[in-house]
């Protein structure tokens, strides 16, 4: 019996254990069959993370290749809280680390979201971070932008928030070229816990913009502007340099500004780009408008006489007084002197209708089209709600608003012969080896050719008999025409008796013009004509650019000028390369490239150690400045030569390292400036 008991318990217990093992079987087959995926998606989201990367900027360059905004790579701080168990520990644990209060930290990682916890970090902090191995916590490669020329031609290029979203300028209105598509990174964990990850590469590569400014003249039309400001106190200014025969902007120069590496701390006036989207009435520059409209219709010719009646005109019962009582003046004469009563009397005979009609075909009253963000269409009342002395006031300038670039894109179509083309800031879009550039509208005929040569010579005898002298230049012909607007008082409604916008617009040479320029000054202290305060700017600029691009004169250089160098010009080496001269050499407060904050030295144990730049490239200076947290300013091209403070000195976060490369600047010599005349203008 005890045989056939001892079989019947081990067939039991075979029994039971393969009943155990089906049932293991049938539930695995089960769970591998119907919950496969469910069990699949449960154990990623325990060993990996898909975490957004905003995706590398391109680049943003001037007309000859030279970066005015970049991209580069810093080390980030990243947290997944919902892997993190114990907040409150991991928050004392980086709180050293990454310098920061562990209560803000905890706060941080209770987010229901991954999130960044620290940009920029150092490769002391980096490892240190690493070191401590803490689940939910990685580092991240991100990608920072970089303004390597500070405020130079800020208002074009424009800024990004910390989530790399253009905000301003060609970086908002192209974001979506510029960003392409974004990055996915997956974070995971091996068998000891340790995180890592892998990029997936965009899907969409980034753009870059090639721009029509060049570094160069945007430079100088700063520092000009800079200058200018500095002798007036004006309260703005602007400056737009034009190829009138294609509407490239080369140089668009608004003050005050800021520096977008840091645009955290700039204020909404430093920000606005006030020859886009600031409009105002442009005084005496507009009776180039009102003169060309009565050209063109055959009511009057330069060599007509016109009685000015001595200073005084009504019109609708409306008494306006001229600057100066003028008696008789032939239409040129009153183009030269910006006689009011002279201009108005010439407005009348063209009739409102007409008059209407030019100052519409000039593209006033209407967006130019220009490829910048919020542009001001102006102010211009229609025909119909026009008052019966409004031909007056806009004959003159007043009753109208106009933005810099309306008012430029006019100018430069009575200089190439009656053509208004578009003003674009763009030239191209990169991406790759793929090269798309935007396709411009055909320009339309705002005047006769036989017109704008009449209206030029005209033009030009404002700086050979008239207001516009002080904007003589050296061996070229310019035409150009002064302005003084006085400015309405918010507080009164009415102008104030104080308080204008003196400008001066004008191109050269006369009979090819190469480059139209527009200054002008808000609210100059003291002198306020646009001949005397702008005219002096137009020159100082016009002189430089002209040489820059390598215009032939048309009049004889005079000898004592001309082996001068132009004050504070880059030397001819960084020209021919485009490159800006030092920003250590522009005057305090200048626009294109902002003040430098001052260098610490600290001590051995304190700061950031200034790293080895002498031999790398322009962008490996870049990078590495970039990630300690220093900004550098770059001066030439090719290998760096000299930095400023030496390696190894300690100094705060946030400080400026000077890094030549190439040769050195030469030292500028100021040149000769020729004695301003005082501009008769008129006060409105």
């Amino acid at each position: 019996m005890e045989p056939r008991s001892a079989r019947i318990r081990w067939l039991v217990i075979v029994g039971l254990a393969v009943l155990w093992v089906g049932v293991i079987l049938a539930r695995l087959s089960y769970l591998q069959l119907f919950h496969y995926s469910d069990f699949l998606a449960k154990a990623r989201k325990q060993q990996e993370r898909i975490v957004p990367v905003p995706p590398k900027r391109g680049a943003i360059y001037d007309r000859n290749g030279r970066a005015l905004a970049m991209s580069t790579t810093v080390d980030s701080c990243f947290a997944d809280p919902s892997l993190i168990s114990d907040a409150p520990m991991v928050a004392r644990l980086l709180a050293p680390v990454l310098d920061k209060p562990a209560a803000e930290l905890e706060e941080l990682l209770r987010s229901p979201k991954s999130l960044c916890l620290a940009h920029k970090l150092q490769p002391e902090v980096v490892s240190r971070v690493e070191e401590l191995n803490l689940r939910g916590i990685y580092i991240q490669k991100e990608n920072h932008r970089f303004y390597p020329h500070g405020s130079l031609a800020v208002h074009v290029v424009g800024f990004v928030d910390p989530d790399q979203h253009g905000l301003a300028g060609i970086e908002e209105k192209f974001d979506k070229e510029i960003r392409g598509r974004p990055q996915r990174m997956l974070v995971m964990a091996d068998a000891k816990r340790r995180w890592y990850d892998r990029s997936e590469a965009a899907a969409e590569p980034e753009a870059s913009i090639e721009l029509t400014l060049d570094e160069t003249i945007q430079y100088v039309a700063e520092r000009e502007l800079a200058a200018a400001i500095a002798e007036t106190h004006a309260k703005a200014g602007i400056v737009v340099v034009q190829d009138p025969n294609n509407g490239e902007i080369l140089a668009l120069a608004s003050w005050p500004n800021f520096d977008p590496n840091d645009s955290g701390s700039a204020t909404d006036d430093e920000k606005i780009d006030r020859a886009v989207t600031a409009a105002y009435e442009p005084g005496s520059t507009f009776k180039l408008i009102t003169l060309a409209g009565a050209l063109e219709q055959g009511v009057t010719n330069p060599e007509e006489v016109v009685d000015c009646q001595m200073g005084t005109i009504l019109v609708a019962g409306r008494l306006i007084h001229d600057w100066h009582p003028f008696g008789a003046l032939t239409v040129e004469q009153v183009l030269a002197n910006s006689s009011d009563v002279g201009t108005i009397k010439i407005a009348l005979r063209l009739g409102a209708p007409k008059f209407d009609q030019y100052i519409r075909a000039f593209g006033f009253g209407q967006p130019t089209g220009i490829d910048l963000p919020g542009e001001n269409r102006g102010l211009l009342r229609r025909l119909e709600n026009w008052t019966p002395s409004s031909i007056g006031s806009l004959a003159m300038g007043q009753e109208l608003n106009v933005t810099p670039v309306q008012l430029i894109t006019a100018v430069s179509a009575i200089a190439n012969g009656g053509l208004l083309y578009r003003p674009h800031v763009v030239r191209a879009i990169r991406r790759g080896a793929q090269v798309d550039a935007p396709v411009e509208p055909a320009p339309r005929r705002s005047l006769e050719a036989t017109t704008t040569a009449t209206l030029r010579h005209m033009m030009e005898d404002v700086l050979l008999e008239g207001t516009g002298k002080p904007a003589q230049l050296n061996g070229y012909t310019v035409a150009g025409k002064t302005g003084t607007a006085q400015k309405i008082d918010p507080a009164t409604g009415r102008y104030s008796p104080n308080q204008y916008v003196a400008s001066f617009t004008g191109f050269a040479p006369v009979n090819n013009p190469a480059v139209t320029i527009l200054v002008a000054l808000d609210s100059p202290i003291g002198p306020h004509h646009g001949g005397t305060v702008a005219g002096p700017v137009f020159r100082r600029i016009a002189q430089q650019v002209l040489s820059y691009l390598d215009v032939p004169h048309d009049l004889p250089v005079a000898p004592e000028k001309e082996t001068a160098r132009l004050r504070s010009a880059p030397d001819q080496s960084q020209l021919d390369e485009g490159i800006a001269a030092a920003p250590e050499t522009m005057p305090r407060g200048m626009p294109g490239v902002s003040e430098p904050a001052p260098t610490m030295a600290l001590g051995d144990s304190e700061g950031v150690p200034v790293p080895q730049l002498i031999g790398q490239s322009v962008r490996g200076v870049t990078e590495v400045c970039s990630r300690l947290g220093l900004t550098p300013l770059l001066v030439g091209s090719g290998v760096a030569l000299e930095q400023s403070p030496e390696a190894g000195t300690r100094v705060v976060r946030g400080s400026r390292i000077s890094v030549r490369f190439g040769r050195a600047a030469a030292v500028p010599v100021a040149a000769p400036e020729s004695e301003p005349e005082p501009e008769p203008e008129k006060r409105k």
